[in-house]
């Protein structure tokens, strides 16, 4: 995970439960430091930030929060507002919807308002994120790619993240939209980064000592680059099937982990 930061992470691949059960988001509420918390709803990737972040105000007014504040910043004037920035200081967590990361990343990036989040993070804060808002968390995100497709080279657009996470590749709606094929294209192109796979209701905590957990209905998919023997990327054209050989692959339910110093799975209960 890296940057010794003090806060925990929340990255979940999108399409949370929202009205049953809710297991996800009350781990949230759980994070962030239950009915007294402050928690700020970032909408910048959303093109509706109004119907967005009142749905989810009420879902978290449900949940027992009782200060939910949407922070609506749409450009980069509004990113270098000091008020703003102060409202992202005076939050217990941040949660950002989903929509387009790159609008986050575009908008926030240097900005007042990004460097609040970030020093708050660095000191505790937790950060939360739901599907494009999952994918920002890492130092370099995902922008594009093929969905239901084998890997194949210069296939996938990449870009800089928010850099709360490092060493990661994340994608979202992972088994929901046949994601696997772009993220073994991505740690071909860098055996060294972990591709971390998120499937819809399922999210990772991941906790400052360098660990994650699973929480959720589904599944986290893990592939560790390190183990490749060899691989065509180097020799292949752009476009072409992708052959990569002994990757590993760990599929994670609810209760496992993920160790990042020793790149092993956990047991967590």
């Amino acid at each position: 995970m890296g940057y010794n930061s003090k806060g925990k992470l929340v990255i979940i691949g999108g399409a949370e439960d929202k009205y049953g059960d809710s297991r996800i988001l009350e781990e949230v509420v759980d994070i962030i430091g239950g009915e007294d918390s402050r928690l700020g709803i970032i909408t910048t990737a959303t093109e509706h930030p109004a119907e967005v972040g009142e749905e989810y105000k009420d879902v978290f007014y449900r949940l027992g929060v009782k200060d939910v504040d949407v922070i609506d910043i749409n450009n980069r004037d509004e990113a270098n507002m000091e008020e703003n920035a102060d409202r992202l200081r005076k939050t217990t967590g941040f949660f950002f919807t989903g929509g387009d990361q790159l609008r986050i990343t575009s908008i926030l990036g240097g900005t007042r308002a990004y460097e609040a989040l970030y020093d708050s993070f660095m000191d505790g804060t937790p950060v939360i994120g739901t599907s494009a808002g999952a994918s920002v968390m890492s130092s370099t995100m995902i922008v594009e790619g093929n969905s239901n497709d084998a890997a194949r080279k210069c296939t996938l657009k990449m870009a800089p993240g928010l850099n709360l996470m490092d060493g990661v590749i994340i994608d979202q709606h992972f088994d929901q939209r046949g994601r696997l094929g772009r993220l073994l294209c991505g740690v071909a192109e860098n055996p060294g980064t972990l591709g971390i796979g998120i499937d819809e209701d399922t999210a990772i905590v991941v906790y400052p000592d360098d660990r994650f957990e699973v929480i959720g209905t589904n599944a986290v998919t893990v592939i560790d680059g390190k183990s490749i023997k060899s691989s065509n990327v180097s020799e292949s054209q752009p476009n072409e099937i992708l052959a990569i050989a002994n990757a590993s692959l760990h599929v994670l339910s609810r209760g496992y982990g993920f160790d990042f110093r020793q790149r092993d799975v956990i047991r967590m209960h």
